[in-house]
């Protein structure tokens, strides 16, 4: 935008200055010619009455007081030329007479003497036709360089104005959309685009509102939920020793997400997915987890880790529901008894590639949408993978048939 405010200046005023500048330059050539030839007159009617009244004499001496730069001669009546002439063969016009040519211009005076006619000849060459014009024009073209400079300098000033206040506006909401919800711009510019700094700046400030609310009624709903599971706690404990350490454990973990609910509800809204962890060591760990049922169920849970640590930009509580957001997918989707894989290994460039396959009749069409389900659950495991692989720079990446499901998370190396 402001090389275009420029470029416009630029344009509309090397219009104007050719308007004003080539007008300009013909006037000066035309006055110039009009000074020299004006100059060649006066020299013709100085000599006029002497070549009129006096001998030839006088008219010599006459000759002899004229301008050098403006050649003169006069043609005697009897055909003798006092001075050296400029065309010694021109004809005797009845009047007046103006010859130009390449060379300058000649002006031819007949004048009348004693029943004859004599010839005053003075010559104004081109030097004198033009002379000052090359420096007038150069002049002229100094001072157009000068305006159109100075007009681009104040373009580009005006563009500057015009052009930061929208770039940082610009700045401010690409801040804004990557979670920086502290960026705010500072209105400056036009009236329009203070308008709409403003009203961005408001526009953040209610999104923070909105989230700050909404996180603190997950985090509220959440709360409530405890009483019920330490009465259910309580309850399990009543039970005999075979049935109560299993049901305890269950009861448990749910105590233990929902105060990872609370605490995440609680903490400042977040900018990425944190600190990062060690994508090897989460991995294993929630496979570990989930073998004892996978036991249970008589099916085979194989885990394939990386050997060495593998950073990525996500924290270990939300790798780890990831993690068991897709294995419990496939304990809720495919029937007991079917395998199942679960691999770690580097990303080509950074950060890990975690990938789970089983050999189930495959999920239904539109799975991975929030929302949507084909078991009877709140369809939301998927999406969670999906918002953490993105957030972390990283993609998933589905593939289901009859023959069985893969899914494919590439997590982002920590910034």
């Amino acid at each position: 935008m402001r090389r275009r405010i420029t470029l416009l200046v630029a344009a509309t005023t090397s219009i104007v200055l050719l308007a004003f500048l080539l007008p300009a330059a013909r006037l000066v050539t035309r006055v110039a010619e009009a000074r020299a030839l004006d100059a060649g007159q006066a020299q013709v009617q100085f000599l006029t009455p002497s070549v009129g009244l006096d001998d030839k004499e006088q008219v010599s001496a006459s000759l002899v007081g004229t301008s050098n730069a403006l050649p003169s001669a006069v043609r005697w009546t009897d055909g003798t030329w006092l001075g050296t002439p400029r065309d010694p063969d021109v004809d005797v016009p009845s009047s007046a007479e103006q010859i130009d040519s390449a060379a300058g211009t000649l002006l031819l005076q007949p004048v009348s003497r004693d029943g004859d006619t004599a010839l005053i000849e003075v010559f104004v060459p081109s030097a004198q036709l033009r002379q000052g014009v090359t420096r007038t024009w150069l002049v002229l073209g100094g001072l157009g360089v000068v305006l159109l400079l100075l007009a681009l300098l104040v373009a580009d000033r005006l563009a500057r104005s015009l052009t930061r206040p929208v770039s940082e506006l610009a700045d401010t909401a690409h801040r804004l959309g990557t979670g920086d919800l502290a960026a705010r711009v500072e209105p400056a510019g036009p009236p329009e685009v203070r308008a709409v700094g403003e009203e961005v700046n408001r526009l953040a400030g209610r999104i923070g509102e909105l989230l700050t609310a909404e996180r603190e009624s997950a985090a509220d709903l959440a709360h409530r939920l405890r009483t019920p599971l330490t009465a259910l706690r309580l309850d399990a404990e009543s039970l005999p020793p075979t049935h109560r350490e299993r049901i305890v454990d269950g009861v448990d973990a749910v105590s233990r997400g929902v105060d990872e609910v609370i605490r995440e509800a609680r903490r400042p809204l977040r900018e990425g997915l944190g600190t990062g962890c060690d994508a090897t060591a989460v991995v294993v760990d929630r496979a570990h987890f989930w073998s004892a049922l996978a036991a249970d169920e008589g099916r085979e849970l194989r885990v394939e880790g990386h050997e060495g640590p593998l950073a990525v930009r996500v924290s270990a509580e939300d790798l780890a529901a990831a993690v068991d957001a897709l294995l419990g997918n496939v304990f809720a989707h495919t029937p007991e008894g079917t395998g199942m894989l679960v691999a770690v290994r580097p990303r080509a460039g950074g950060g890990a590639v975690l990938t789970v396959r089983d050999d189930g009749p495959g999920l239904p069409e539109g799975a991975v949408q929030r929302g949507r389900s084909g078991g009877g659950s709140t369809g939301l495991g998927l999406d969670i993978v999906r918002r953490t692989a993105e957030a972390s720079g990283g993609t998933l990446r589905l593939a289901s048939s009859t023959a069985g499901t893969e899914v494919v998370v590439e997590l982002g190396e920590p910034g």
